[in-house]
């Protein structure tokens, strides 16, 4: 049996010490930095860190093709209420040239917390909107326009600068969020030949395109929480069998996204967890991904150990 690979997102909670060496002890193949929630200063800061205390294998995981929010104190719409969408100040998105592409009547659905916005009038440097089902706004947020799609490019300014970074540091592991087509699975070997790349499945149209994605690369990821943004979350588990049954054998298939997201604020799973875990395996995943739950949870150490008592179980 191929050994079933463990990542953990180091963030607040994990980028310690203590937590690095844990992971070491415990065999973890991959630690991940997201550069949604990274400067390149705060980036060159935890390769220094991670370099300094561990010897784990660490994979640089690209912003891609997002839109999110920017702003400066979280807050809560209720229904009805407007808010104005600004350029480059105060509420805005990132990156910036999608402020352009917004149109009249886009509904913007906002994080995982319920908020919906709908466009009311776009001007030269604010638009108008109004939320239409209340929830929190807060900073550094996915945006997700529910009628239509935008065109975005498939890795912003600050991916093209972290990668010259993890160049310099050695990285040899980097992941492409927001993969879409075969175009961007060309685009991101021609920029990293020599680099081991990880492609994540997070929208319907790579879901749409993975016959083909998997025919001219072999690492993928798939992540849940944005997937279930695009396709609704009821069809989630069809979606990952799906992937699972179209995959070639050289695939290396990723489960990522509320694996464990009880153990953010407890210290043991719920059993549909530990059932969702044990069926990730039994379907061929290459791997397992804790994101939150390592990043900004509780109980990182509590999370990882639990990985390892489920893959011991499945072994068995």
């Amino acid at each position: 049996m191929k050994k079933i690979k463990i990542f953990c997102t180091l963030g607040p909670s994990s980028l310690n010490k203590r937590f690095l060496k844990v992971a070491q002890s415990k065999g973890v193949d991959l630690v991940r930095l997201n550069m949604s929630h990274l400067s390149i200063k705060k980036l060159k800061k935890n390769l220094d860190f991670i370099k300094k205390f561990s010897n784990l294998k660490i994979c640089i995981d690209t912003e891609g093709a997002q839109i999110r929010t920017k702003i400066s104190k979280n807050k809560y719409l209720k229904k009805g209420q407007k808010i104005s969408i600004h350029l480059d100040k105060g509420f805005h998105l990132y990156p910036s040239n999608v402020f352009k592409k917004l149109k009249k009547n886009d509904q913007l659905e906002v994080g995982f917390d319920g908020l919906i916005l709908k466009i009311l009038k776009t001007g030269e440097s604010s638009i108008l909107s109004q939320c239409i089902q209340a929830g929190s706004l807060e900073k550094n947020k996915g945006v997700h326009l529910s009628n239509r799609k935008v065109r975005l490019n498939y890795l912003t300014e600050k991916d093209l600068e972290a990668i010259k970074v993890g160049k310099k540091y050695n990285i040899e592991n980097y992941a492409l969020s927001f993969t879409n087509s075969v175009s961007d699975v060309i685009k991101f070997s021609k920029l990293l030949p020599n680099e081991k790349k990880i492609y994540k499945i997070e929208t319907s149209q790579a879901l749409n395109n993975f016959k083909l994605l998997s025919k001219i690369s072999n690492e993928f990821l798939i992540d849940r929480g944005d997937l279930s943004k695009e396709i609704t979350i009821e069809k989630i588990p069809y979606a990952q069998r799906l992937i699972f049954k179209r995959k070639k054998s050289k695939n290396n298939i990723y489960i990522a996204t509320n694996l464990l997201e009880s153990m953010i604020e407890k210290p043991f799973p719920t059993r549909a967890e530990a059932n969702d875990i044990y069926n990730a395996i039994e379907m061929g995943a290459a791997g397992l991904v804790l994101a939150a739950e390592t990043a900004v949870g509780k109980y990182p150490e509590e999370c990882l150990s639990f990985l390892k008592k489920i893959i011991a179980q499945f072994k068995k």
